[in-house]
């Protein structure tokens, strides 16, 4: 319970913190600042939850995870559980203290073709997802904590956040959606799953491409 209440707690902070920054103004049009917000958030909670959780904070990411054999598939459906619980508590929260449009605003929208949208979510979750392979997960990588794990969430929202949100992370946009009650029409749903299939689909090709031929191979020769 220890690992699923510090994934719940580090999702929290991520929604709830890009929320804030995305809606409340001055600082909602200022994309470096937006960009930063987010990214320092990742640093700072995947640190902080790392010797509990392994500080996932992000069912792409946990996806991965799984598809490299780093933990068994019922591990991550609580993982997942876990995330999405986290992420829709921040929703309501920061409903209650921004009210209903900052929550609209904070979700993030396609704005650009589904296509685009997904292959544009994909490509910086299989970055990220990657990062934290080479970082955190792979025994011979210098061990940088959170830190490059947060930058790279800070370059995917300077790249993407004007066309997608940049979610990267399928609990960031399904926490707000939620609590905004924004998936009442089918056109919504459909532009919701492009936050789900792009970064499972990159997190998924990051992790097994990671997991299965970068670490494996070398951790053969070693114990040969």
């Amino acid at each position: 319970m220890k690992a699923y209440i510090a994934e719940a707690i580090g999702t929290f902070a991520l929604t709830f913190v890009s929320i804030g920054a995305i809606s409340n103004q001055p600082f909602g049009g200022d994309l470096l600042l937006v960009s930063l917000a987010y990214g320092l958030t990742v640093a700072v909670f995947v640190s902080a939850t790392a010797a509990i959780s392994g500080g996932q904070l992000n069912p792409a990411i946990t996806l991965g995870v799984w598809l490299a054999g780093k933990i068994r598939g019922p591990e991550a459906l609580r993982y997942w559980i876990a995330q999405l619980t986290g992420a829709v508590l921040a929703g309501f929260a920061a409903k209650y203290l921004f009210g209903d449009v900052a929550v609209l605003k904070g979700t993030p929208t396609l704005q650009v073709t589904w296509f685009q949208g997904f292959f544009l979510e994909a490509i910086t979750t299989f970055f990220l997802v990657f990062v934290v392979f080479g970082t955190a997960v792979d025994s011979r990588a210098p061990r940088l904590g959170g830190l490059a794990i947060g930058l790279t969430v800070t370059l995917g929202v300077l790249a993407a956040f004007p066309l997608t949100g940049a979610a990267m992370n399928p609990a960031r946009v399904f926490g707000p959606a939620i609590a905004s009650g924004s998936l009442r029409s089918w056109a919504a749903i459909v532009e919701h799953f492009v936050y789900w299939l792009g970064p499972l689909a990159g997190g998924a090709a990051g992790g097994y491409l990671y997991g299965r031929y970068l670490i494996q191979p070398e951790d053969t020769r070693r114990s040969s």
